[in-house]
Formats: structure tokens, C-alpha cells, sequence
């Protein structure tokens, strides 16, 4: 007798969730080793994340130059601020003195000013500038250069010119309304003696030129020797402009030299409070106000 076949034997639902789940497992885990080992591949390099800490730079020293400063006058206050700056951070600042009398001693030419090169005295525009250690004194210079150029860019000079006047003659005019005014309302009057004395061809009589080419300092008396110095700054005997400017003025005083005040003042001179200016047409009542207030 042949042996009876036997049912078919059925596998249990839970069974067959449990061997896919388990499949599936492996699966994803074949995958994962895939991935690791592409990953790793490339020299066995790994790449570094990129850094979350900020890096600040070092704050910016800053140095001040006052309207009329010279070039010397400059180079002082960077040897005072370098130093700051050297005790303060430990580090010796690129900027000098020296190095930014050496980047301002030879003339350059400026557009605007013809083709001759010119010494830099008055285009160094005082402002407050900033430097770090690595800022250099040719850095620095080219700063003031440009301040400059941005600031000479907005003065009119049609008035200068019906005058027969040059923008380096302008230039030189400003230099000596700053190194004259201590008041702001009086800069255009000081440009107006001088422009009215340039056309008369007067000296100009402007100690503040003297001062600069015999490098006389503000609180030291005039001699009668020195007012008779054949110095080409000196305007008690030498008619027209000095040769150069005598400091780097600021734009109200290049405005002030572009626009003189419309009076035929030819005569200032220093009142008591040593701030202000006694104005004149007249050189009777200029020597009347010099006397009665002791003035030589």
C-alpha cells in the first residue's frame, strides 16, 4: 500500500514578520559597512569640521591729527601713540616717527596741482586716522592722501581763479588762515586781508610764515634779527605767498581760502583775550589799536 502524502504544513503569521524583520535587519546593515568603507576611503584621511570659535581681530589703535598740524607736528603724535600702543599690546608698531618722516620727505605730484611734484606739507589732511601694528607709515600717508582728495573734491575754486590764483596757492592760503584763526567766524576775514594784500602787493606780514621757515615755536618771542631773516617764508620783507604751505589745514579753512569774506579789511592783529582778531581798513587805526593795547 502506498504511503498517504501529508498535509502541508503552514508556517505561523508571527514566524514570517519575525524572518522579514531580521532580513531587513541585515540589509541595513550591509548598507552601513558600504557606507563606512566609501567613506573611509582616500588615504585614510578623515576631514576636519570647521571651527565654530570666533577669531576677533585686534582693536584698532587711534591717532589724532589736529587741523594745522605740520608734518613734524604728525610725526610726534605717532611717537607718543606708538608707544601707547607698544606698552599697551607688547608689540612694537610698524608706524614711527621716523618712518613717517621718511614717508612724507619727497614731493609728489597731485592731480590737480600741474605737473610739478610738490612737497607734502598740506596735503597730509588732519583727521583721526586708526592703525594696528602692521600698519605702515607708507599706509598711513596714503590714508591722509586720500582723505584729502575726498575733502579738496567739494571746494569750489572758480573765486580763486578770476583772482589769478593757483589751487597750491589756495592751499597755501588755507595753511596760514589756520595757523591765524582760533575762532571759526574769523577765517574767511583773514583770507580776505590776505587776498586783498596779495592784490595790492603788499607784504603779507603773517608771523605764523617766519615761525614755520626758521622753526621759531608759538610760545618763543620774535626776535629783531629773525624778522629780518632773508627766509623766503619770511612775509615782513618778501612780497606774494610763501613757497609752501605752512601746515595741513582742514576743509573750513580750504573753504575760508576759496572764499574770502567780501571786505576791504588789510590789517589783523591779536586782541587781549588772545582768541580773537582786531580787523581795519585803516593802517592809522591798526597803529592806534597796537598802542593803546601795548603792542610793539
Amino acid at each position: 500500500m502506498p504511503p498517504r502524502p501529508r498535509p502541508p504544513r503552514h508556517t505561523p503569521r508571527a514566524v514570517v514578520y519575525r524572518r522579514r524583520l531580521v532580513a531587513l535587519g541585515v540589509l541595513l546593515a550591509g548598507f552601513g559597512i558600504a557606507w563606512f568603507a566609501i567613506a573611509s576611503v582616500g588615504g585614510g584621511e578623515s576631514k576636519e569640521q570647521p571651527s565654530t570659535t570666533a577669531v576677533t581681530s585686534p582693536r584698532p589703535f587711534k591717532v589724532v591729527f589736529p587741523e594745522g598740524f605740520t608734518r613734524s607736528q604728525m610725526a610726534e603724535r605717532i611717537a607718543a601713540v606708538s608707544q601707547i600702543a607698544e606698552r599697551e599690546r607688547g608689540r612694537r608698531p610698524k608706524l614711527t616717527a621716523a618712518r613717517y618722516i621718511g614717508a612724507t620727505r619727497r614731493p609728489r605730484r597731485e592731480e590737480g596741482f600741474g605737473s610739478r611734484a610738490l612737497p607734502l606739507e598740506g596735503f597730509l589732511f588732519p583727521a583721526t586716522y586708526e592703525f594696528t601694528a602692521r600698519t605702515t607709515s607708507a599706509h598711513m600717508v596714503g590714508q591722509q592722501l586720500e582723505a584729502f582728495r575726498r575733502n579738496w573734491a567739494k571746494v569750489d575754486l572758480r573765486y580763486a581763479r578770476s583772482k589769478n590764483l593757483t589751487p597750491y596757492d589756495v592751499l597755501t592760503i588755507a595753511s596760514m588762515v589756520e595757523k591765524e584763526t582760533l575762532s571759526p567766524e574769523e577765517r574767511q576775514l583773514v583770507s580776505a586781508v590776505i587776498y586783498n594784500r596779495l592784490r595790492r602787493r603788499m607784504w603779507l606780514g603773517i608771523d605764523a610764515t617766519l615761525r614755520y621757515g626758521l622753526h621759531i615755536p608759538p610760545t618763543q618771542s620774535i626776535t629783531e634779527s629773525e624778522l629780518h631773516s632773508p627766509s623766503p617764508y619770511n612775509t615782513r620783507n618778501r612780497t606774494g605767498l610763501p613757497p609752501t604751505p605752512i601746515a595741513n589745514p582742514g576743509l573750513a579753512s580750504i573753504q575760508a581760502a576759496a572764499h574770502p569774506a567780501g571786505v576791504n579789511y588789510l590789517y589783523f592783529v591779536r586782541k587781549p583775550d588772545k582768541k580773537h582778531h582786531f580787523f581795519t581798513a585803516s593802517c592809522a587805526a591798526f597803529e592806534a589799536y597796537k598802542a593803546a593795547h601795548g603792542y610793539p
